[in-house]
């Protein structure tokens, strides 16, 4: 049989006029039996799969165009979305300047509550890095206390960028790995500052991820029900990622020494030591946290999981299970033919 031939015979035959899907491809089965005097389970694998991709063609064309339409829609407005939260940020960084300027600067005070605020307002994922290198920069210029000044700064800006997010471990390392990563930058560049540039900042860092997290704790009791669908979704995840933030503390601070020079990588592995028990501390909070949400949100979890398995009775489910049954049986059949060879070639010997 031409596969030529045949391709172009699929599209001019089969029939769209058939009520269901089941009709149209026995109507073609039939088809070509007819015409190519070949039962399609006869086809060999290449006509197998053009006879599939031409029927899917035809059959999913219109639904095919209409993804393709959304997903250059979704792209639209991703970049829209993009360019309106550069925008927002931008206004938002006007209208603090604004404000500022109405203050004296001098009034230590009022600028503390504006600057307070202005954390807690403006999305500081995106100059987290900035942030953190012209505080420990400014520290050392005003010749304060370093160590308490770098600590304290480090904690309100771990915590602010933290708080209002999940509490996943992408998100925290990615957060915890640019601070680490901004402060080491420094420190190599004043190698005799690198103790007190670093010491802090992990400390700080460490603060703020048990000041974010004593927070959740807090909150879970008065959590609304949007927010309640979102842990229980990701209920799991959130219950591991919290039984193991030391791990994940100890590992951003290993990465980042490990892509640091010897001098301050062994500087950070020995301030690393240091605050062994600093992280049991973080571990145990973690983990009253974890438990706290168990009593709160294990029972919501449970009926969760009973609408999960009423949703095994769905069409996907159904195809994934017969599936899964069609591969077991197809590899038992390649194994049992295996053995098979096998033995008529020990027979033959």
């Amino acid at each position: 049989m031409n596969a030529k031939e045949l391709e172009e015979d699929l599209k001019t035959s089969y029939n769209r006029e058939l009520s269901t899907i089941e009709e149209r491809v026995n109507n073609i089965a039939i088809h070509i039996a007819d015409k190519f005097n070949t039962p399609i389970n006869t086809l060999s694998a290449d006509d197998m799969q053009m006879l599939s991709a031409t029927i899917l063609n035809i059959e999913t064309k219109t639904l095919h165009d209409e993804v393709e339409a959304l997903h250059a829609q979704k792209e639209q407005l991703e970049r829209k979305i993009e360019r309106q939260s550069h925008a927002l940020q931008e206004a938002k960084y006007t209208v603090f300047n604004a404000l500022e300027l109405q203050l004296n600067e001098k009034d230590i005070q009022a600028l503390a509550k504006l600057h307070q605020i202005k954390l807690q307002t403006i999305d500081l994922y995106d100059i987290l890095g900035e942030i953190v290198e012209s505080a420990i920069i400014t520290a050392f210029e005003k010749d304060m206390e370093i160590d308490d000044a770098i600590m304290e700064v480090i904690k309100d800006i771990t915590f602010e960028a933290i708080k209002e997010g999940s509490l996943n471990t992408i998100r925290i390392r990615k957060i915890l790995s640019t601070i680490l990563h901004s402060a080491i930058e420094i420190a190599e560049a004043s190698p005799v500052q690198a103790q007190k540039i670093l010491a802090p900042t992990l400390k700080g860092m460490r603060a703020g991820l048990i000041h974010a997290i004593t927070r959740f704790k807090q909150r879970l009791v008065f959590i609304p029900i949007e927010a309640k669908h979102i842990l229980i979704e990701d209920y799991d995840t959130i219950i591991e990622d919290l039984n193991q933030t030391d791990s994940l503390f100890a590992q951003v601070i290993q990465t980042q020494a490990d892509n640091s020079s010897s001098a301050i990588k062994v500087s950070l592995n020995n301030i690393n030591k240091d605050m062994k028990y600093d992280l049991d501390e973080l571990l145990r909070i973690s983990k009253d946290t974890a438990e706290v949400m168990k009593e709160r949100f294990s029972s919501l979890a449970s009926k969760t999981m009973k609408k999960a398995d009423e949703a095994l009775k769905s069409q996907k489910a159904i195809e994934a299970k017969k599936m899964g049954k069609q591969a077991l049986e197809i590899a038992k059949n390649a194994i049992d033919s295996a053995l098979q060879s096998a033995k008529n070639a020990i027979d033959k010997k």
